[in-house]
């Protein structure tokens, strides 16, 4: 499927959906719209996506021939910024698909649901979960399944790509791994999942709790996509409810080199780390203890010596084996894993 996909004025550092299904998703992306880096390539700004030749173009009319448009932005709240309207209507009306991680529902706007269904084509908005969600039963432990659930210290530090990184790196070592996507760009790339932040409060748990049952029987491990960061002053509702109901038995602490505050909430500083990991390891324990299997470092902005530093200064921290996944890859947290290693 070739695609083209929404990221103005994001595009790559607040661009992450964008940037997530350029680095792993399926499809062929034909093109990237960012008014502010129009003229440039993908490849100018992300050398090791793969996608150095594919353009980025100020609107739809420069673009070339695709079957679906996705949002690749995803702002604070969820929201639809008007300024995106013509490229959404634009993309429609070239008889495209548009695939939004939004919380604002495109099929839900009255001009967008009648220009689609004029065009015959089809508006998913990913962030819909299943209507029959319900409360966990607290069975996650009697499957016959090992959960490993990568957690942040704040939102937007690389979870889902440690995530991804760490399935791939498992799989390397022979082991038989499945991803858990539980967010908008995580469904994109795996074509299925529950979007935990938009589930009901009471039904969080247990929505997290159907994905690893549904995938339990399939694989010997599970690495669940986490959200937001359980100090968060607006999202750690959702942490909490990810880190009870997936019941993991190891947890990986994400972390963005040199980040001192909340992103969008700048009056309120990260917590230390390695205080953060044990007050996971802690809130935890009264469901089904769990333990620290390493550290995912995001040194994106660093040179090679410098994130080589941090590294070692942040698995020092917080007392665990520590990797950079986009640089160095998960081998050396996942190789805990490995039965006889």
């Amino acid at each position: 499927m070739r695609v083209a996909i929404l990221a103005h004025e994001q595009f790559p550092d607040r661009a992450k959906t964008a940037v997530g299904v350029l680095r792993y998703g399926d499809q062929k992306v034909v093109a990237v719209l960012d008014r502010a880096t129009a003229g440039t390539t993908v490849g100018d700004h992300l050398p090791d996506v793969g996608a150095d030749d594919v353009p980025i173009v100020e609107s739809i009319a420069d673009a070339p021939d695709f079957d679906a448009f996705l949002i690749g932005i995803a702002p604070i709240g969820g929201g639809f910024d008007e300024s995106w309207r013509s490229d959404v209507r634009a993309a429609i009306e070239r008889g495209a698909d548009v695939v939004s991680g939004l919380h604002y529902f495109l099929a839900e706007d009255d001009e967008f649901a009648a220009l689609a269904a004029d065009q015959g084509v089809e508006l998913r908005d990913v962030r819909n979960p299943p209507e029959d969600l319900t409360v966990a039963e607290g069975i996650v432990r009697d499957l016959d399944v090992e959960v490993i659930l990568t957690v942040g210290t704040d939102c937007s530090t690389g979870k889902m790509t440690a995530t991804l990184e760490l399935v791939e790196a498992a799989r390397a070592a022979g082991l038989n791994a499945g991803f858990v996507p539980t967010g908008q760009t995580g469904i994109m790339i795996e074509g299925s999942g529950i979007p935990i932040d938009r589930t009901i409060s009471d039904f969080t748990n247990g929505a997290v709790e159907r994905l690893i049952r549904e995938r339990a029987d399939e694989h010997d491990y599970l690495f669940v996509e986490g959200q937001g960061s359980i100090v968060h002053p607006a999202y750690s509702a959702v942490t909490c409810g990810i880190l009870h109901g997936a019941q993991p038995d190891h947890l990986v602490l994400c972390h963005e080199a040199g980040r001192e505050v909340i992103h969008g909430y700048e009056s309120y500083p990260v917590t230390d780390p390695s205080k953060l990991a044990d007050l996971y390891v802690a809130l935890a324990e009264p469901v089904a203890p769990t333990e620290l299997l390493g550290g995912s470092l995001n040194t994106y902005g660093l040179d090679a010596d410098e994130a080589a530093d941090a590294i070692a200064e942040y698995g020092g921290s917080i007392g665990a084996p520590a990797v950079d996944p986009v640089r160095d890859g998960a081998g050396a947290i996942v190789e805990q894993l490995v039965p006889d290693r």
